[in-house]
């Protein structure tokens, strides 16, 4: 029920976000979510991609500093209200989200959030128990 993410470090200058897309064309990987959080100095790129071995190994071998950590993807109703409801049944359980971004679908009538949790067990059984559907790895990726 996790999803693999790819942290890269990267310096908050010119070019250097294109040259993580050039070497990830290259290698024939295909980003299916991104975020990018950035500082003065250095900013943090968070990609989904088909292949997370690949990217990774790839990036590396290009010089580039990568993590790799797990996510949840949850089916978040695209109505008003909808990501309201899950962010309130976290809270009241005390399950804190570090951060999230959004995974754009072509059709359908939810959204797909993508979260990082301080407690990830727990809020995977918590949004099950409430009818929330979790997205797999596999599925993600071929999306």
């Amino acid at each position: 029920m996790r999803v693999e993410q790819i942290s890269i470090f990267l310096e908050n200058k010119s070019g250097r976000l294109a040259k993580v897309t050039e070497i990830l064309a290259d290698a024939q990987v295909n980003i299916r979510a991104l975020s990018l959080a950035d500082t003065s100095d250095f900013g943090v790129l968070r990609l989904i991609v088909d292949n997370t071995e690949k990217a990774k190994t790839t990036l590396k071998e290009n010089g580039f500093t990568v993590g790799k950590t797990n996510v949840v993807a949850v089916e978040v109703p695209d109505k008003p209200g909808g990501l309201h409801n899950i962010l309130i049944l976290l809270h009241n359980s005390g399950v804190n989200v570090e951060y999230m971004y959004a995974f754009v679908q072509q059709s359908g009538d939810n959204a797909v959030m993508i979260f990082r949790f301080d407690n990830t067990d727990e809020a995977i059984k918590l949004l099950e128990k409430n009818g929330f559907t979790i997205i797999n790895g596999s599925k993600i990726y071929t999306l």
